[in-house]
Formats: structure tokens, C-alpha cells, sequence
């Protein structure tokens, strides 16, 4: 097998373990089983626990970000914006296969080791900058006003996509993106956008 495709195998492994033990009760002998190979091959491409877990933060955090990126830059309209950025979070949170990854970021029973932490951090951050950038662009504020909008909104997105899968989808996804997007639209747009 390709070494990027073996390394693919082994991450979904192990976020499948980690995400059903949490960090600290998964074992690497586990990790080799569910992926269907020897310790010794996962030690290859993974020298750790450790590292192989920040690896699989690292894969998650980008899939996140690069989701909201997208949904901020392909339209110009901002009530689409808000639409596309709720439906990443809720996206992300409910994927099909319900792998649980955003529990490797929101919910890491090792958020206080500090490799862990600035991960974590840092996915806040760059989809908190991503739609700051946007803010401050189409309404001329500052960029600490802009910033703080972009964390009320993101922020929003990740704790309500997450409470309405802990309590078990008590309505559809689509009901769900359009309630909140109601709610922060009233909000954001009276925030006018600058001409020019």
C-alpha cells in the first residue's frame, strides 16, 4: 500500500478509537488492530500516541477551516454567507458517517496538554479570522470590532450545531441552520455593508 494512503488507513483508525475511548484509554495496539496492521506499521509512520493524535487534530482542524473558508468565499451575498458558514459547522458536527471528529476538537479529553491546546486554539482562531476578514471588509470596522463579531458568530454556530446533536437532532438540520441563521442575520446586518 502507498505510504499516503496507509497513513490515511491508520488515521481513520484511530480517530475511530479515539473517538469511542477518548485519548487517555486508547492504546496503540488497538489502533493497529482496527486498522488491520502490525504495531510496528503504525509505528512507522506514527512515533506515538501523541503524535499520531495531534496528526489526526491537525487533518480535522483543516477540515473545519477550509469548510468555512469556503462557504465565506463563494458568494458575496452575507445572508448566504451566514447560511453556508452554519451549514460547515453543522456539517462538520453531523457528517454522514457520523465519525465524530468534532469531538477530537471541541470535546479532547487532553485539551490541557499544551500541543493539544494550541490546536484547538488555532482552529478557533482561523475560523473566527476567516469570517473577521469578511466582517471587517463589507462593514468598514475595526478589525477588534470585527473580531468580535466573528467570535459571537462562530462561537454560535459550534456550540448550538454541537447541542443539537448531543440532543438528538430535536429537529431537522435544515430547520436548525434556518432558526439560527434568523437569529445572527437580525443581528449582523444591521451592519450595514460600505459601498466601495
Amino acid at each position: 500500500m502507498p505510504r499516503s494512503a496507509r497513513r490515511k488507513q491508520l488515521l481513520s483508525a484511530a480517530q475511530e478509537v479515539f473517538v469511542a475511548q477518548g485519548y487517555h484509554a486508547a492504546a496503540m495496539d488497538d489502533i493497529a488492530e482496527r486498522a488491520g496492521v502490525s504495531k510496528p506499521v503504525l509505528y512507522q509512520h506514527f512515533p506515538g500516541k501523541l503524535e499520531l493524535y495531534l496528526a489526526l487534530l491537525d487533518t480535522q482542524a483543516s477540515a473545519l477551516s477550509e469548510g468555512v473558508r469556503a462557504a465565506l468565499e463563494g458568494t458575496t451575498d452575507n445572508e448566504q454567507r451566514i447560511h453556508r458558514v452554519l451549514s460547515a459547522y453543522f456539517g462538520f458536527v453531523d457528517r454522514d458517517d457520523h465519525d465524530g471528529a468534532f469531538r477530537l476538537i471541541f470535546e479532547s479529553d487532553l485539551v490541557n496538554d499544551p500541543e493539544v491546546r494550541k490546536r484547538v486554539e488555532s482552529v478557533t482562531a482561523r475560523t473566527m479570522e476567516a469570517v473577521a476578514d469578511t466582517v471587517a471588509a463589507d462593514t468598514g470596522l475595526s478589525r477588534a470590532e470585527a473580531e468580535l463579531l466573528a467570535t459571537a458568530l462562530t462561537g454560535s454556530a459550534q456550540v448550538v450545531a454541537r447541542w443539537w446533536l448531543a440532543s438528538d437532532r430535536p429537529v431537522t438540520q435544515d430547520e436548525a441552520i434556518t432558526l439560527l441563521e434568523s437569529l445572527l442575520w437580525r443581528g449582523i446586518s444591521n451592519f450595514p455593508r460600505r459601498d466601495g
